[in-house]
């Protein structure tokens, strides 16, 4: 049976489910994360990774400067990524802030390219709720298929985890479109800021248990942003989730990767501790700019046998 957020009862029943978690064994967790990085690929696998990787990418750009035309220009490379070789997989979605997510969708057109926008107060979640949901409804009436939401990391970490919740609730529910659709959520834990590998189980569950679609590392705001032990946490969280709900939610891992090899790391990651049912970009995406391009490159490079020149990729 799938789960919703409505089924799960009252604030006791969350209460309860957050207060039968384990604690998080760091030297196991750090451990196994370290004999992960360490696995190889063949060529063949690799050309197939990289391939992958690069239809996860959600291709970001979040800045104060940004205008229209970057916004137009970052569409188009998401739509081809590579402009010499139509064989280049597109990426999963573009990135932006709420007030250019219209500029983002005229640009990318019917393409099965999604449009997620941050909204809530991002990177900062310090706002009213009636504020966050306005900024949500917004993004969502703009166009965008999906809302990366950040959670009052202040209101976590002094144990008001019922605010946190029904903030997440009320978010998913400004997602929802009037023809009973609704934009996917991703919920920004800020793991950096969360301090301990508990609190970051604690805060996965308790994002899934309101709602959400997605759990997502970091705003790429703050450092350190996704490392691979808190990203192996939160896969196993989706996948013990799962087992006990019956809901399948994402992972997303932001900010930080930046390599074609550290990419590989984490997909290996995602095979080896979530399953095969998450290797695809529904269910797992790279929040990054700049991986795309070494991506690019090495797939080039596989192509050719050699790397080309530091004007292949345009830069972001």
């Amino acid at each position: 049976m799938t789960t919703t957020p409505t089924d799960l009862g009252n604030a006791a029943d969350v209460r309860t489910v957050l207060g039968d978690l384990s604690g998080v064994d760091q030297v196991g967790l750090e451990a196994r994360a370290a004999a992960l990085a360490t696995r190889s690929i063949k060529k063949d696998a690799k050309r197939t990774a990289i391939d992958l990787a690069i239809s996860m990418v959600d291709l970001t750009t979040l800045e104060g400067s940004d205008t229209p035309g970057k916004v137009r220009s970052l569409a188009a490379k998401a739509l081809r990524p590579d402009p010499s070789d139509p064989t280049c997989p597109r990426v999963a979605a573009v990135c932006v802030y709420p007030d250019l997510v219209g500029t983002a969708r005229e640009a990318l057109g019917d393409a099965p390219v999604g449009v997620a926008s941050v909204a809530t107060a991002f990177p900062s979640g310090r706002a009213p709720l009636e504020v966050k949901v306005i900024d949500t409804e917004y993004a969502v009436a703009a166009g965008a298929s999906e809302i990366d939401m950040v959670i009052d990391r202040g209101a976590f970490l002094a144990g008001d985890l019922q605010k946190v919740y029904e903030e997440i609730v009320a978010v998913r529910a400004a997602c929802e479109r009037p023809d009973g659709t609704h934009a996917h959520l991703k919920v920004i834990l800020e793991t950096g800021e969360l301090a301990t590998y508990d609190n970051v189980r604690k805060a996965s569950w308790l994002a899934m248990l309101a709602g959400a679609d997605f759990i997502k590392t970091s705003t790429g705001k703050v450092s350190p942003a996704a490392t691979l032990p808190v990203t192996l946490l939160m896969l196993e969280a989706v996948r013990d989730y799962r087992d006990a709900f019956g809901r399948q939610v994402g992972v997303k891992p932001a900010g930080g990767i930046r390599t074609t090899k550290d990419a590989i790391k984490y997909l290996v990651t995602v095979n080896e501790t979530a399953g095969i049912d998450w290797m695809t970009p529904t269910w797992f995406r790279f929040g990054a700019s700049s991986l795309l391009n070494d991506l690019l490159m090495q797939r080039q490079k596989l192509k050719t046998g050699r790397y080309s020149g530091p004007d292949y990729v345009t830069i972001d």
